[in-house]
């Protein structure tokens, strides 16, 4: 198995991000905060980690929603998946919104997002007058049809 050494600073309570099983492609991001807090329906807010993180620069974090937390609460994460640059040394925050028709509740240390991490590919542009064919060509949103 390939392993990137990541540095972390964690000023928080919690423990570490970790995989929670071998093939878990994701760690979980907890809330850092000193007491709860309730977002009302629609509501959006920023909720701190704790963590900071120096990636390399051929990798990025990608912050998602949590799937139960998304089913259980209608709580997902706004700009998903939020992007991680290499060169970011901020605390890492998760961006919140509450989807459903209730007030819900975040406590300290509940898991809020997982965090992907993910390599990244530079690329440099070659302007062109011209693009290939292709099958699809230039069909866009729907073009392929409903199977």
């Amino acid at each position: 198995m390939h392993q990137n050494l990541v540095k972390i600073i964690n000023t928080s309570n919690n423990p570490l991000p970790e995989y929670a099983t071998a093939g878990s492609s994701g760690m979980d991001l907890r809330a850092f905060m000193l007491e709860p807090m309730v977002i009302d329906p629609m509501q959006r807010v920023l909720i701190p980690t704790g963590i900071f993180i120096e990636l390399p620069p051929h990798l990025e974090a990608q912050v998602r929603p949590r799937s139960g937390l998304a089913l259980k609460q209608g709580l997902t994460c706004l700009n998903s998946p939020g992007t991680v640059d290499a060169d970011y040394r901020g605390e890492l925050k998760v961006i919140l919104i509450n989807l459903s028709g209730q007030p819900q509740t975040i406590q300290p240390g509940d898991r809020i997002a997982q965090m992907v991490i993910q390599q990244v590919e530079k690329i440099e542009w070659q302007a062109v007058d011209q693009l290939s064919d292709s099958t699809r060509g230039t069909g866009g949103f729907g073009s392929t049809g409903k199977k």
